[in-house]
């Protein structure tokens, strides 16, 4: 079957919105038909070359959608179900896996380098972070589908493929954020607006929005900052008058760059902790000196897709969606077609908006 996709030919091209021949799904793969697509600061970084994959790829990562067909063997899903698109599966098996870390799985992505579909002129096509969601439609491998939980509606059950999950979890699972802890979430994107609510959701007391763009203030108190701090040299100042002096419990940086990131762990308090989100280029260096790891005790720590289990984690963020306390919408600020992703990667470039969602018919 023919469909339309977005096609990233090579590191730095333009992305090219093209017919590409999608085959039936073979044993143990699902065939979907996308609902909406979330476009992430990851599919970016993949379009710029900060992070590498094989090329030309169809992107998109973030998705929900409907089982079209299942190929032999496949149990999970039937056709007629809907699904939301895990794109980092874990094998169950690896080192990772046995110590419970599927986050870190060691065979996560090994299905990014498989021939994924074909262009007209035969060109092979690999799925971008294993599930192709820039598409109207995708085949999958079965673990990468989960049955998107009761009551949530196809386009909001693309956000918890990564926004969420990774939002989320930064703040549950790997900041363990307490209740009446201070918070600083640095980056008001997609994932930032979602640790914005996953903090208030988790009780914390001053929460604090900083990012470059002032006209992030009211998207960011909207999800749940009490306060909001215009990123700049007198950042960690102004986060440590916000709170007696001391500096934030918990810093959350969300946008990968070195400097940020140094000034998310200066805004913490001694003892603090600061979890790393963002995913920066290896050119992106951050240093500190011997004395003052020793005295502000603070603890710095990587985030990989939130710390989460999407098997464990999708029913406990469908549960907070029901129940009022995570609103999934809220963090959309514009729809899309594919034609449309050039133009919210100029809006990530530039600051503004938080998650353009990609709607298909």
């Amino acid at each position: 079957m023919v469909v339309r996709a977005a096609v990233l030919p090579a590191v730095g091209a333009p992305l090219q919105v093209r017919d590409i021949e999608l085959p039936e799904p073979g044993p143990g793969q699902v065939r979907v038909r996308l609902a909406a697509a979330g476009v992430c600061h990851s599919d970016l970084s993949l379009s710029n070359g900060t992070m590498r994959i094989p090329l030309p790829a169809v992107l998109g990562h973030e998705g929900a959608g409907t089982v079209v067909s299942v190929g032999e063997g496949v149990t999970a899903v039937a056709p007629g179900d809907g699904v939301v698109l895990n794109w980092a599966p874990s094998c169950g098996l690896c080192h990772h896996c046995r110590l419970g870390e599927v986050w870190l799985c060691a065979q996560a992505l090994s299905g990014a380098s498989a021939v994924h579909a074909h262009t007209a002129d035969g060109t092979a096509l690999h799925p971008g972070l294993n599930v192709a969601a820039f598409a109207e439609e995708t085949v999958v491998a079965e673990k990468c589908v989960l049955p998107v939980p009761d009551g949530i509606p196809l386009a909001d059950a693309a956000l918890l493929g990564c926004a969420v999950l990774t939002g989320y979890g930064a703040v549950h699972h790997s900041a363990r954020v307490r209740q009446g802890e201070s918070v600083a979430v640095f980056g008001v994107g997609g994932v930032g607006l979602a640790a914005l609510q996953a903090a208030r959701i988790a009780g914390a007391g001053t929460i604090v929005a900083v990012d470059a763009s002032a006209g992030k203030e009211e998207l960011a108190r909207a999800a749940g900052a009490t306060e909001f701090v215009v990123a700049g040299e007198t950042t960690a100042k102004e986060l440590r008058k916000l709170t007696e002096g001391q500096g934030v419990d918990v810093a959350v940086e969300c946008v990968g760059r070195g400097s940020v990131i140094r000034t998310a762990w200066e805004s913490t308090r001694r003892g603090g902790r600061t979890t790393v989100v963002g995913i920066g280029g290896k050119d992106e260096q951050v240093t500190f000196h011997a004395l003052e790891i020793f005295h502000f005790a603070r603890t710095l720590s990587g985030c990989v897709y939130g710390n989460s289990d999407p098997a464990r984690d999708l029913p406990e963020l469908a549960t907070h969606v029901r129940e009022g306390r995570l609103d999934l919408g809220s963090l959309v600020t514009e729809h899309i077609t594919l034609d449309g992703i050039p133009g919210a990667f100029d809006a990530m470039l530039a600051g503004r908006g938080g998650r353009a969602l990609v709607m298909f018919p």
